[in-house]
């Protein structure tokens, strides 16, 4: 089956410091689960204090599906990678960073490489369109869910 690689990026708008905003989006643990579209459970295990795993349990059509995650944290660029080590997008890679845009407003800059497999190669339209639609979701779970979570918490 081809990989396909699908590059596609965002920025999402906070009214929220950089330096909280980054200290919320990077605050992983296992009570995290509700502040996803999907049904989600989290594990976090701790590799160092720049490093984590993540295991996170979704139950897509009643069935579910574990994906862990490699995440890396660079606290003083205020970013962060996540790599999925497993599950239908292994290999995957996102990148974050949390930007000051003043002292109470930050944005984050996310950059997607998503792998998807599928029987046959993609035309370059069906490429885009693949990407795009991936931009779409991610980025819709940012503006819907978890940018109002991390408002509403550092209210």
């Amino acid at each position: 089956m081809p990989v396909i690689s699908l590059r596609y990026h965002f920025r999402q708008p906070f009214r929220v410091s950089a330096s909280g905003a980054y200290a919320w989006c990077t605050d992983f643990g296992p009570d995290d689960g509700p502040l996803f579209s999907e049904r989600t459970r989290r594990k976090v295990r701790r590799l160092g204090e720049d490093a984590l795993v993540m295991t996170d349990t979704t139950y897509p059509k009643g069935r579910p599906l574990r994906i862990r995650r490699l995440v890396r944290l660079f606290p003083e660029e205020r970013a962060w990678t996540n790599t999925h080590l497993d599950g239908p997008y292994e290999g995957s890679q996102y990148w974050y960073r949390v930007v000051a845009v003043g002292p109470r407003k930050s944005h984050l800059e996310f950059h997607g490489l998503r792998l998807e497999r599928f029987r046959r190669a993609l035309s370059v339209p069906e490429t885009v369109r693949r990407a795009e639609a991936c931009r779409r979701q991610d980025a819709d779970e940012w503006r819907r869910h978890l940018a109002p979570a991390l408002e509403r918490d550092s209210a």
